[in-house]
């Protein structure tokens, strides 16, 4: 199985596909890289495209120590890359993968190249925070609730559950849950977001419930020359509901930042 090592020689799991410029995904708390099964293809047709598990997520180690952050976890993304000898590329994340980027993007700016932000926050004080009833439906993990929160359509829900989202029923130890959810909750980029020097794209789901589209608009305003792209109905997943037409608009977005001209 391939690998990469993290500093702290923590095993990391990763997939190549495609061709082309560098595009690394990286998923969101408590999910591996399976989560981008179904959004891989449409990308992987004009990238190289890397994914990888998060430490504590499907094939990597899952270490109890020391306490996960974004801000170690965008260190475990660089080893990566730097594993492949890969000197720059883009970086797309979603949700808790979102912060992370931000923090590769923030501490390793000659790493990146164009970076994309889904449905993420700056977090601290800063951060809109969920409804009530939206993050108990997300902690309690029953699985049709959460599809429930995270789909805007009934078909898309059912069918991404049954066939491209087996995470769900593959959950990570309640350990690395609990460790991912402080990660999530202690983020907080803000003070750092002026500084970051990658062409940005902010990715948002207008209706979604678990990242307010408040923190979209933050990022915007926050982010040096950042572009923010709405799907009106979009709820959490929406990256992966509407994903033909958020690809195209992230395939335009990287191309026209290419960085191989």
């Amino acid at each position: 199985m391939p690998f990469a090592l993290a500093d702290d020689g923590t095993r990391l799991y990763y997939e190549l596909s495609g061709a082309g410029e560098p595009l690394l995904l990286i998923a969101g708390r408590g999910i591996d890289h399976r989560l981008w099964n179904i959004v891989r293809p449409g990308l992987a047709r004009h990238f190289l495209v890397i994914d990888y598990d998060q430490r504590g997520t499907g094939q990597s180690d899952k270490p109890a120590q020391p306490p996960y952050s974004t801000r170690g976890l965008a260190n475990d993304a660089i080893s990566v890359l730097d594993h492949l000898k890969i000197s720059r590329a883009h970086i797309y994340g979603a949700s808790m993968g979102g912060a992370v980027a931000q923090w590769m993007a923030i501490e390793h700016p000659e790493r990146v190249g164009g970076l994309v932000l889904a449905g993420t926050w700056a977090g601290g004080t800063h951060r809109v925070a969920p409804s009530p009833e939206a993050r108990a439906i997300m902690d309690g993990r029953d699985p049709k609730r959460v599809m429930d929160t995270l789909f805007a359509h009934r078909w898309t829900r059912t069918r991404i559950y049954r066939s491209v989202w087996p995470p769900v029923d593959d959950p990570v130890p309640s350990y690395v849950d609990r460790l991912h959810a402080r990660a999530s909750e202690e983020h907080d980029s803000w003070d750092r977001l002026p500084f970051i020097r990658a062409p940005t794209l902010v990715l948002q789901g207008g209706d979604d419930p678990v990242v307010p589209s408040g923190n979209a608009r933050l990022l915007v305003e926050r982010t040096p020359g950042a572009e923010l792209y709405v799907i009106p109905r979009g709820r959490h997943a929406f990256f992966l509901e509407f994903r033909t037409r958020v690809n195209r608009r992230v395939r335009r977005f990287l191309r026209d930042h290419s960085f191989s001209r």
